[in-house]
């Protein structure tokens, strides 16, 4: 199989097109428009797809996601579109841009960094509707004694996590 393939679908007068990623983890999906980039669908999550040519931003994304997982890129540079968000998410979303490479926030850090101090959990949920995982990278928040969740399951995050270099072993 490919490592990229590409599928579009029209959404109104929109079309919004795809671009599938292998990973050592599983498929990615990522989705978009010439907006931005509205969703990564992670692997184990079944995006419909019809097939189609690819639109600039979305194959952006796709190359720097294949260079992530080959050891080729720490940061993305990718244009992301709106989407509907609180202002809480988009808070949230936001300050895990602030986390480096290699390196993980808890729960309780995003939470005081967006000035909540007391929504640990609320910022949980909010890394649970990320539109855009390893773009926006929730998978470097972790609980305060353990992993904590991830959308595609924790050997993802753990897979994640040691290709950036932290040891999972210390959480």
């Amino acid at each position: 199989m490919d490592k990229v393939s590409e599928v579009t679908v029209r959404i109104g007068d929109m079309t919004s097109t795809r671009r599938v990623v292998s990973s050592p983890v599983g498929t990615w999906c990522l989705e978009g428009t010439e907006e931005g980039l509205t969703k990564v669908w992670m692997p184990f999550e079944s995006p419909r797809r019809d097939a189609g040519p690819a639109c600039e931003v979305v194959d952006r994304a796709a190359a720097q996601l294949e260079q992530y997982f080959a050891g080729q890129r720490t940061t993305f540079e990718v244009l992301l579109a709106p989407v509907s968000a609180t202002a809480f998410q988009v808070a949230c979303w936001s300050a895990l841009r602030d986390i480096p490479f290699g390196s993980v926030a808890t729960y309780a850090d995003i939470a005081m960094a967006i000035g909540s101090p007391r929504a640990a959990r609320a910022v949980g949920n909010a890394n649970h509707n990320n539109p855009w995982p390893i773009i926006v990278p929730c998978h470097r928040v972790v609980a305060a004694h353990g992993l904590g969740g991830y959308g595609s399951g924790v050997e993802v995050k753990s897979f994640l996590l040691e290709r950036e270099g932290v040891d999972c072993a210390n959480y």
